[in-house]
């Protein structure tokens, strides 16, 4: 945690920019990440894109489950177009500053498409309950009005704490060092370039991660937990089979994404670790998007076929 005094206003340079260092410390690299990020953005663009519009389109994935796969879909795209487009500037021109707005709006939009995906995961997790333990009151329960104001809660319950909280961070003073040891503008690596006290920022921080974190993911377990008990008293192994498949896509996306975010909040904010932080941040904000579309497409005989219908068109 950062205790450090405030210097005095004589020897304080309010920052206007900030350089973010990326993969700077691997020059002889910086076009083949180059090549690699513009590969993976593109993967994720045209996979999750796909997804999208078959779920959209195909009367046959009307169900909720591909209503939320659609949004899930959406908002990876947005997830990782906070960060890979400036990454792939950055790396691609080497010119790696980033005024103070765009370093906030960046961080802001991460939070909040971060926080999205923690909710809409937990949504995901029961409606595969409702679907699997209240079969017969799953239409009910699940139609398309509860189905709009699920996934709008998802996209906006966080919103106005997430603007309140990066300004809250911005409006601190930022003195000597302008270098950010990440590819975005993160939460902690800002927090560290910061003057004074930054104790009650850090707590809140820590806060968000538990609150829009650890709470979906508790919830998503106990609704597993629950799925899993029900599924193991079906009278058939070929059932219990069927049913562990519509869920056993969305438990792997769930270990994937939580698993590294979790992780990069909670461990020890400590200066050895930064490095560590970094490929964690790549696999919740650029690999868990590239991997999710495989998962599900790989793994769901619904969406393979309707995949096969619109590539024979």
């Amino acid at each position: 945690m950062n205790h450090q005094e405030k210097p005095p206003e004589d020897n304080l340079t309010e920052l206007m920019e900030f350089v973010l260092l990326g993969f700077a410390d691997m020059p002889h690299l910086q076009w083949f990440l180059f090549g690699l990020f513009l590969i993976i953005y593109i993967i994720i663009l045209m996979s999750n894109g796909t997804i999208f519009l078959i779920t959209k389109n195909d009367p046959t994935l009307q169900s909720p489950m591909y209503f939320f796969l659609a949004n899930f879909s959406f908002l990876e795209i947005c997830y990782a177009s906070t960060t890979l487009p400036r990454m792939l500037m950055n790396l691609g021109t080497q010119r790696r500053r980033i005024s103070l707005v765009a370093c906030a709006t960046q961080m802001c939009f991460v939070l909040m498409f971060g926080v999205a995906e923690c909710l809409l995961l937990a949504v995901m997790a029961y409606d595969r309950y409702v679907a699997i333990c209240n079969p017969l009151n799953y239409p009910l329960v699940m139609n398309h009005r509860v189905c709009i104001q699920l996934v709008t809660g998802s996209w906006t319950i966080g919103i106005p704490f997430l603007i309140e909280y990066t300004y809250q961070i911005f409006s601190l003073s930022f003195c000597g060092s302008n270098q950010i040891n990440h590819f975005f503008c993160d939460v902690f690596p800002i927090l560290k370039l910061a003057c004074g006290d930054t104790f009650v920022n850090e707590m809140l921080a820590y806060t968000v991660a538990v609150l829009f974190g650890m709470v979906p993911f508790l919830l998503i377990l106990g609704s597993y937990s629950k799925i899993i008990s029900i599924i193991l008293k079906f009278p058939s192994a070929t059932s219990q089979a069927k049913a562990f498949s519509t869920c056993s896509s969305h438990l792997m996306v769930v270990v994937l994404f939580f698993g590294s975010a979790i992780i990069t909040y909670l461990r020890s904010n400590t200066r050895h670790s930064e490095g560590t932080g970094k490929i964690l941040s790549l696999f919740y904000t650029i690999l868990t998007p590239m991997f999710n579309p495989m998962i599900y497409t790989l793994r769901n005989k619904d969406v393979i076929i309707a995949l096969r219908k619109l590539l024979c068109k």
